[in-house]
């Protein structure tokens, strides 16, 4: 049986925060991470989106001329099935739900709808501002869009139902990027930084940080254009946790541990 890496770090750093005494009470968790396994991934993969699901990676891929969505197999990296998307758009996250994978772009405020078996376009949808990253909990899409807020919406009709912002110690956390739902919280990447924000959805508090520096080491970045960290997928079945960048050569599967 494999451990719940985040729920046994949750409680050995609650266990320090009670220690340390009231001043600390509530502060974010921190976290550093452990390299479980490193994969093969496309490095002309600009990653704006990332999940898991019945055994593949399903991403989306950004730059205008170049944004697709793909799925992916885990241990070659290659795509199985690619859909480019319209060269007029910049593709950005994505989500699936039911039979249908949801994709975002940037600056068009148009979303697309594809039929999760065929990769075939069967709808789209708009959306005021810009479109960042998407995933969901069992009743609702959850939306970024480079600002401290998360959208709620509608998963059928693709209609915002609300949104929350997310806060560290009173000051709104900005440039919310790739999302990831897990056991209950949003995990999110912070753009431009190496650091994913553990976010409370009920309230938008952020309750962990996950620094990741380091994680792409020196011989993959030797004479390649990499660019940030961003993506992140969760196989809930084997409790495995995934990150990657953009342009990456590499995916990692990690688990996390505590920074005390």
């Amino acid at each position: 049986m494999r451990s719940d890496p985040l729920k046994n770090l949750v409680l050995a750093a609650l266990l320090a925060v009670c220690t340390a005494g009231p001043a600390w009470a509530g502060a974010p968790l921190r976290y550093g991470y452990e390299v479980v396994k490193a994969y093969p991934h496309d490095p002309g993969a600009f990653t704006q989106g990332l999940l898991w699901r019945d055994g593949f990676l399903y991403e989306s891929t950004g730059l205008h001329g170049r944004s697709s969505v793909r799925k992916v197999t885990l241990e070659t990296g290659v795509p199985e099935q690619e859909r480019l998307i319209d060269s007029r758009y910049f593709g950005e996250g994505i989500v699936d739900w039911k039979d249908r994978l949801i994709s975002l772009t940037w600056q068009g405020e148009m979303g697309f709808i594809f039929d999760l078996g065929s990769f075939e376009r069967i709808g789209e949808f708009s959306y005021p501002g810009e479109g960042w990253a998407l995933t969901r909990d069992e009743t609702r899409i959850i939306m970024s869009d480079g600002t401290a807020f998360l959208r709620f919406l509608d998963p059928d009709t693709l209609k915002e139902t609300g949104r929350i912002q997310v806060m560290d110690d009173g000051r709104p956390v900005d440039n919310l990027n790739e999302l990831e739902w897990v056991k209950g919280e949003v995990l999110a990447n912070i753009w431009q930084t190496d650091r994913i924000a553990r976010i409370d959805p009920a309230t938008g508090r952020v309750t962990g940080w996950i620094d990741l520096a380091g994680l792409l080491g020196e011989a993959d970045r030797a004479g390649r254009q990499v660019d940030v960290l961003n993506g992140i997928a969760y196989d809930p079945a084997a409790d495995r946790l995934f990150v990657t960048g953009k342009l990456w050569p590499r995916l990692f599967e990690i688990k996390l541990t505590p920074k005390l």
